[in-house]
């Protein structure tokens, strides 16, 4: 009897020992990743892939939700999603590729290429490097309210089309900054007459392969229905598709065309860090602010060649390069923190806030010592 009671409680302090253990089991940067965007994403409803890379490792990488509600994929690191203006990084990329190769130069204007301005004193101004930035003055005329159903199917050439009938500029090229999404469909365009290729192609060719982004693919007409997420707005309590064929200005690809994954994201990341399309220095200068001779503004400048850039400041005292991207449902942001060689990936498709996505894993980096 006494045998018997000693090996139970003896079983009984090796069980509540083991219980014991996993309750001090300290929290980990995945875990605690983790269990912020389950908390966002139910299984069974629209979600998104994340990606954290220090150095050459992944430290995070999953997907949550569906891809397609129709089909009920579920979305892993490799669902291909549509990253919206993150295209535009792509773009700018091509430009700086024929620049390096001496087939244009970023000083180059308009007119050189676009001789059918209505009022060629406006092309003639305006340069290469203004569309890059963000600095044409150039303004977004098209009227994609009044004519939603023409711009459904609208590719770069239409889209760009109604900037060339401006009468005037918003400012001197140059002064200020002002987000344009025609901009990039006038440089893909640029890019097909130095290339001679439809641009898609280039970009797969000098970017995409190099890359090792095998999958992701461009927008060059309607897009096919299987292979890539859809995307989903919530209305009345039902999720609704929207993105290609809902959402107009889908079609004109050179601003928010390219589709790719979490996990071919972070070869793009790596594929920048060691030049394998462009020089160091080039890259380099792509992602400093640009501030022409004739900056205007009071703020300083905080954007490069198509990269948004943030100076060092409380709390994190970190530079950060990065872009975001909002089409139709989809949301994407690609932020890369050069000094810890950390590169954080969101792709979703749904709405979602994506600066507080942004900042809630930085956070998470920074208590699990990631940015150290």
């Amino acid at each position: 009897m006494r045998t018997a009671n000693f090996r139970f409680l003896a079983a009984l302090l090796l069980l509540l020992g083991f219980y014991s253990c996993r309750e001090a089991t300290p929290p980990t940067f995945s875990g605690a990743m983790d269990a912020y965007f389950a908390g966002l994403f139910p299984e069974d409803e629209p979600g998104g892939a994340v990606l954290v890379m220090k150095g050459e490792e992944i430290v995070f990488s999953k997907g949550y939700g569906l891809a397609d509600m129709g089909s009920r994929e579920k979305i892993t690191p490799n669902t291909l999603f549509n990253l919206g203006s993150i295209s535009k990084t792509f773009v700018a990329n091509g430009i700086l590729i024929l620049k390096d190769e001496g087939r244009l130069r970023l000083n180059d204007s308009l007119l050189m290429y676009f001789p059918d301005f209505k009022n060629p004193e406006i092309a003639r101004k305006v340069r290469i490097i203004h569309l890059l930035s963000h600095t044409s003055g150039l303004p977004d005329n098209r009227a994609v309210g009044e004519d939603s159903i023409f711009y459904l199917t609208a590719k770069d050439e239409e889209n760009f089309a109604p900037v060339k009938q401006n009468d005037s500029l918003h400012f001197g090229p140059g002064q200020y900054f002002e987000y344009s999404n025609p901009a990039y469909n006038g440089l893909a365009l640029i890019i097909e007459q130095v290339s001679g290729k439809k641009w898609q192609d280039f970009i797969r060719e000098r970017i995409l392969i190099p890359s090792e982004m095998l999958s992701s693919t461009i927008t060059d007409g309607p897009h096919p229905e299987r292979g890539v997420a859809h995307a989903y707005v919530l209305e009345n309590g039902t999720f609704r598709e929207y993105d290609y064929g809902e959402y107009p200005t889908f079609a004109a690809s050179g601003n928010g065309g390219v589709w790719s994954s979490a996990n071919e994201l972070a070869h793009y990341e790596l594929a920048l860090r060691r030049g394998a399309f462009l020089d160091n220095e080039t890259i380099a200068s792509s992602q400093r602010p640009y501030a022409s001779g004739n900056w205007a503004d009071t703020l300083l400048p905080k954007v490069g060649y198509s990269w948004f850039i943030e100076q060092p400041a409380p709390p994190l005292n970190l530079k950060k390069i990065y872009h975001t991207g909002s089409q139709g449902g989809f949301r994407a942001f690609f932020l890369s923190i050069p000094a810890r060689e950390i590169l954080y990936v969101g792709l979703f498709n749904r709405p979602v806030e994506v600066e507080e996505v942004m900042d809630k894993g930085l956070e998470l980096m920074g208590q699990f010592g990631l940015l150290d």
